[in-house]
């Protein structure tokens, strides 16, 4: 079933054109991966389909209903959450405390009492539980800006988690990561592989081949390619390329 699909995006700021006919499905359960050089359009994409951007044209699907343009607080309603390129965390809150505000029960009570949230049983157990499935069901005390870069980046994606998301974008979740970091964040991700539908935009191409089910390459605001890894890996554009030497 296709969960997630975009249809001929097209986007541009002022005379410039960024994206370009973009046609996107993603089914669910699945890990589909986006990758392209610098400037290829990969980030204005994916703020299209989370609803950062309105497109110039096209439209945005999830779950059947067209969500083109809607507010990024009313889609991620709606269940699609998303990490960005730099971390947004509540740097003075402790890991508990950051994945108990994003928890639907949290939101339904408002974040007047963000640092009591903790001291609700119910909430405190949902939100360890959350901490447990990204590896940092040791740390729930620790505040945020504390934890290393890779447990922050961990944290994240507990955050978008804890709503309980249908789809969850992920922006480039390696960045700034080490190879122990990244090696521990490819294991999170694979983890989650079939419980929740996933996006992921990807520098690191052995990362991204390593795990997903499905890529896109973008160039020059287009789909150029689009395949399983190995068929990307015998793409003749992608071989030529420094992705495909990357890859």
């Amino acid at each position: 079933m296709t969960l997630f699909e975009a249809e001929s995006l097209h986007m541009r700021f002022g005379h410039r054109v960024v994206l370009e006919d973009i046609s996107l499905a993603v089914e669910e359960g699945e890990l589909a991966g986006i990758m392209g050089p610098n400037g290829a359009g990969k980030t204005t994409c994916f703020n299209v389909l989370t609803g950062r951007y309105r497109p110039t044209r096209g439209r945005v699907v999830f779950a059947g209903e067209d969500i083109t343009g809607l507010p990024p607080h009313v889609i991620a309603r709606k269940g699609v959450a998303r990490s960005f390129q730099l971390m947004n965390l509540f740097n003075d809150f402790t890991a508990r405390e950051n994945v108990a505000l994003a928890l639907p029960a949290m939101r339904a009570r408002g974040f007047d009492v963000a640092h009591d949230a903790a001291a609700d049983p119910a909430l405190r157990a949902a939100a360890d539980a959350v901490l447990e499935r990204v590896g940092l069901g040791g740390k729930a005390d620790v505040v945020a800006k504390n934890l290393s870069y890779g447990d922050r980046r961990a944290l994240e994606i507990g955050v978008a988690l804890a709503a309980a998301p249908r789809a969850l974008f992920l922006d480039e979740p390696t960045s700034g990561l080490g190879a122990e970091a990244t090696a521990r964040l490819a294991d999170l991700v694979r983890s989650l592989k079939g419980a929740v539908t996933m996006v992921v935009i990807e520098h690191d191409m052995a990362f991204l081949f390593g795990l997903a089910d499905r890529i896109s390459v973008i160039h020059w605001g287009q789909v150029i390619a689009r395949g399983t890894p190995d068929e990307l890996r015998a793409n003749p554009w992608v071989r030529a390329s420094n992705l495909g030497k990357l890859a």
